[in-house]
């Protein structure tokens, strides 16, 4: 009664009417969350994966929901509202269907509230598991820090007791030989003065021989 009242829809609002239905068909979009405590053995924190599982109508349905008369009608009318970016997804012309992988959002109902606080309750809860994980994994750094910190203060410290032992070693080597710590070193360090003649004239005579045997060699030729 109320539609003779009003003025005829153009083709264009048709459509937009149209497209609208087929949003509101495709809602029922199944979304789950999959919740995995020990995804990674190297990570160790929980990880939180979402999956969405595409909506398929049937051709049959939005013939008749939106009042075509053949396929190629609704073909064309599912191709625009995806350029117009009200819903992606793919037909499917084997299985004679329109898989919906995503659609704009409509106007909340009242009976629909109870399911969306129902998911974001879901979703709350996985991410103060996500959070504490991290937080876990940030404690095990810093306490892993502490203890390299320790590691390097008791090496240093170490080094330190080495060096003063072989300090007092020294002195009292030099003490016993009535020498200079500093002197006893420096002679440790290096060899005693005739030690390089010696070598020297060593050579020198080596050198020699083997120069006499090589003259007599060629007299003898």
């Amino acid at each position: 009664a109320e539609a003779a009242n009003l003025p005829p829809l153009t083709e264009a609002q048709k459509n937009k009417l149209r497209h609208l239905s087929v949003v509101t068909l495709a809602a029922k979009i199944k979304v789950v969350a999959l919740f995995f405590p020990e995804f990674s053995p190297h990570w160790g924190y929980p990880v939180l994966v979402t999956i969405m599982f595409p909506q398929c109508i049937p051709y049959s349905v939005l013939l008749e929901q939106l009042q075509l008369k053949n396929v190629r009608q609704l073909e064309d009318l599912v191709i625009e509202a995806v350029y117009a970016d009200v819903l992606r997804g793919s037909l499917d012309q084997r299985n004679q269907r329109l898989e919906v992988d995503y659609s704009i959002g409509r106007d909340i109902r009242r009976e629909e509230l109870s399911t969306i606080t129902r998911t974001l309750q879901e979703w709350c809860q996985g991410c103060e598991v996500v959070l504490s994980g991290i937080e876990e994994q940030v404690s095990r750094a810093n306490q892993h820090k502490e203890q390299q910190l320790a590691l390097k203060q008791q090496i240093e410290s170490e080094v330190a007791n080495l060096k003063k032992t072989i300090k007092v070693t020294t002195a009292a080597a030099a003490a016993a030989t009535s020498q200079d710590p500093e002197q006893h070193l420096t002679e440790l360090r290096e060899p005693a003065p005739g030690t390089n003649q010696r070598q020297a004239s060593k050579k020198t005579s080596k050198a020699k021989g083997l120069r006499g045997s090589a003259k007599i060699w060629s007299k003898s030729n």
